[in-house]
């Protein structure tokens, strides 16, 4: 069996909502997700740490607190130099590269998305290893819309969704 993992956490306000930052010891961003969301964070934490895992209240993590600070206060690129460390499938881990390689104020289709990471016909793998991402917007699921422009599928909620849009400066309809 794996062995637990040791994570640190902290927590910081947004002008979306509280959000809460979890990383290791070396400093990599292990996830992210808002607080009013937060038993969602402790399963994919689950599945990312099947031996289990124990948060520690940590100031500023790996000075991941201050940045995600920084993004929200308009330092956009921040985001792109931010270690991050998940598990997953091979696939997932794909999902997720392609989804760092979307430049800020760029969005993409999930038919897009799949053809980033290398499978171009597994559209519904690709959108639901979107959703199965543990580091929200450092890993910028939100910047995946439906072919038509619309505004799917962000589990931080869709009104989130158009707010880091916006933020990003993405025009949107």
């Amino acid at each position: 069996m794996p062995a637990s993992s040791s994570l640190l956490i902290d927590r910081t306000a947004t002008p979306i909502g509280e959000l809460i930052v979890i990383a290791d010891d070396e400093g990599a961003l292990r996830a992210i997700d808002w607080a009013d969301h937060e038993d969602r964070l402790h399963r994919l934490l689950r599945l990312h740490h099947p031996g289990g895992y124990e948060l520690r209240p940590s100031d500023d993590p790996g000075g991941l607190t201050r940045a995600m600070d920084a993004y929200f206060a308009g330092d956009l690129a921040i985001i792109d130099r931010l270690p991050v460390r998940t598990g997953g499938t091979p696939f997932q881990r794909a999902v997720w590269a392609a989804l760092r390689g979307i430049p800020c104020g760029g969005t993409v289709s999930y038919r897009e998305l799949a053809a980033l990471a290398g499978r171009p016909a597994a559209v519904r793998a690709a959108g639901h290893a979107n959703g199965a991402n543990p580091v929200s917007i450092v890993v910028p699921c939100h910047r995946v819309i439906g072919s038509g422009g619309a505004l799917t599928g962000y589990g931080g909620g869709v009104e989130r969704k158009r707010w880091l849009l916006a933020h990003e400066g993405v025009a949107l309809r």
